[in-house]
């Protein structure tokens, strides 16, 4: 006999009971583990404390993710930086409440102001106690909202997948960024049925891919009336991985390129239209041609004032500029732009090289020709040059030694902040991107040994190299013990001159030579010390010993070697712009000042 409408309801009612019985419960640290295997995570970079327990017994019951047991909670979330930064992946991180939320910070920071995508995962006291000054308590949200792209806080484990769906999702799609997701130790524990949704749809969250087809078909325009054409690119075009686009634009329309410090490796430095980084520590060529272009294509780039200089000096004079970004707020932010596009870089440039092959006008080839002429011009002002020594080490010729060992081959060169960044960055010619990871926004010391131990995992195969200085290594330097438990064998390369480099350099410009404080007067023994790690500490003070010591650096694949490099105290990174200077007043060298 058939059944009734109301039978059927019925019987279908009694079935989704049945099944909703038949799905297993999970408790809030196990529905995190399987919301982060649905992401792929393959590595975790973390600390555990009290209020992140439950988290951390769920960790150990599975077997994909690989967490990675750091030995300071700013180091867990560099590291995690720096496997993102090299692989394009969402890095995690999971720290514990108070003060494992607060060294987490400034590795927040960092991924925040240079846009890395990462979901760092932290404890937080019951709910109960939220509020009440329990012990490990802090604002998380509270204190994490200024320099997140995002964060949650998870008060019912009902929320906790959805919420993690949204963070990755968040953490990835349009201008990337980190996320926090805070979780109070009872939704760690209390249980719900768990689903994974594969798709997220945010009605407040919906970041623009494609470029205004008008405004593109201006840029055209303008692009190929230039007589002066400058394409700048920054670190967007990384991010965005629209390299091979940027590329074929430059090949197209056989402009000169330069980047921005994140922006290196965007276009090959050795290829000839190259001009080299612009800004603050750039080449002449490159700041001079930014100066005097008449059109200028800015693609994922932000004008920042370590590009620019003084602002005003830069709109002194009259160019017309093209703005391509993801993110509408840096358009016009610091320079007032011509014409502004808002979208993925990568479909943008796509779109942009479709229209310029689809028209027959191109740029007045006696015009580009006359302007190339003036570029080389510059060019013949060998900014880079430095005096060269048979009796102390000079860092330039240790970071010019180590490409020509390693050009061509699978390499990763991480640093930390100052000199030694720079003098990376001047002489290390990137071909590739995501080869150069160092912290632009921030700026913050202590990166470069999580960052090379985070890219290693990533990159098993490939060399990861060091570059840092005595004051930054000693940040982080406990990492190193990270490095022997996990088998990251990285290469350290400290430049170390005896001094926090770029302090110095700005005392002896603009204090007269006060060195207040910048002096390390109680260096470890680095080789020792290296040793003591479980690693090979190397040592040399002698320029003829820098070519044998980098090879043997090279050699050990296996081996996390520590080179302490005894460098020429009193060198000093040019070309510079000084503060409140233009982008073209740069100071070439000591006999400027």
């Amino acid at each position: 006999m058939d059944m009734s409408a109301a039978e059927h309801k019925r019987a279908a009612s009694a079935q989704a009971s049945r099944d909703s019985s038949s799905t297993p419960e999970l408790n809030g640290s196990d529905i995190l583990v399987r919301c982060l295997q649905a992401e792929n995570v393959q590595y975790i970079w973390g600390y555990p404390g009290g209020a992140v327990l439950y988290i951390y017994d769920a960790l150990y019951k599975q077997e994909t993710i690989q967490h990675v047991l750091v030995r300071h909670e700013q180091a867990a979330v560099h590291a995690a930086d720096g496997y993102a930064r090299a692989t394009g992946d969402v890095g995690v991180a999971l720290v514990t409440s108070g003060p494992g939320v607060t060294n987490a910070i400034t590795g927040i920071a960092t991924a925040y102001m240079d846009s890395i995508p990462m979901v760092i995962i932290t404890g937080q006291v019951p709910t109960p106690a939220i509020g009440l000054d329990a012990f490990q308590e802090c604002d998380t949200v509270g204190i994490t909202r200024p320099i997140v792209k995002h964060n949650f806080l998870v008060k019912d484990v009902r929320d906790l997948a959805l919420t993690i769906k949204k963070a990755f999702h968040i953490a990835r799609t349009g201008r990337p960024g980190p996320v926090v997701v805070d979780i109070p130790k009872d939704v760690s524990l209390n249980k719900t049925a768990f689903s994974y949704p594969e798709t997220i749809e945010m009605r407040s969250y919906n970041p623009v891919r494609k470029g205004h087809g008008g405004q593109i078909r201006k840029a055209v325009q303008l692009l190929l009336g230039a007589k002066r054409p400058y394409i700048y690119t920054g670190g967007g075009v990384i991010l965005g991985n629209a390299a091979a686009e940027l590329r074929e634009l430059a090949d197209l329309l056989g402009y000169p390129v330069t980047n921005t410090l994140m922006g290196l490796g965007a276009f090959p430095s050795t290829d000839p239209r190259f001009l080299g980084m612009l800004g603050m520590h750039g080449t002449y060529e490159a700041n001079m041609t930014m100066q005097h272009c008449d059109v200028l294509i800015a693609i994922g780039a932000r004008f920042d004032d370590r590009v620019i200089g003084n602002p005003k000096h830069f709109a002194s004079v009259e160019r017309k500029i093209i703005h391509i970004d993801i993110d509408p707020s840096s358009i016009s932010k610091r320079v007032k732009v011509d014409i502004p596009i808002v979208g993925d870089v990568k479909d943008v440039l796509q779109e942009l090289i479709s229209q310029i092959r689809e028209t027959q006008q191109r740029a007045e080839p006696a015009a580009i020709n006359a302007w190339w002429s003036q570029i080389n011009e510059w060019r013949k002002t060998d900014c880079l040059n430095y005096k060269k020594s048979d009796e102390v080490i000079k860092p330039q010729a240790v970071v010019e030694k180590l490409w020509e060992l390693t050009r061509g081959s699978d390499t990763y060169i991480t640093s930390d902040v100052g000199q030694h960044q720079m003098w990376a960055a001047q002489f290390y010619r990137f071909d590739e991107p995501r080869r150069w990871i160092n912290s632009g926004g921030l700026g913050t010391m202590g990166v470069g040994l999580p960052y090379a131990m985070g890219i290693k995992l990533a990159k098993p195969d490939a060399d990861v190299f060091c570059i840092t200085g005595e004051g930054s290594i000693q940040m982080n330097i406990q990492e190193l013990s990270t490095c022997q438990q996990y088998n990251t064998p990285v290469k350290v390369i400290a430049l170390n001159n005896r001094y926090l480099g770029m302090v110095r350099q700005w005392q002896q410009l603009d204090y007269s030579g006060r060195y207040s404080h910048s002096y390390m007067d109680a260096l470890p023994d680095f080789v020792k010390l290296a040793e003591a790690y479980g690693h090979i500490g190397l040592k040399i003070e002698k320029p003829s010993e820098v070519e044998p010591a980098l090879k043997e650096l090279i050699r050990l694949k296996d081996r996390t070697v520590f080179l302490d490099v005894r460098t020429d105290p009193t060198e000093n990174v040019w070309p510079m712009v000084k503060a409140g200077k233009g982008i073209s007043e740069m100071l070439l060298g000591s006999e400027e000042l």
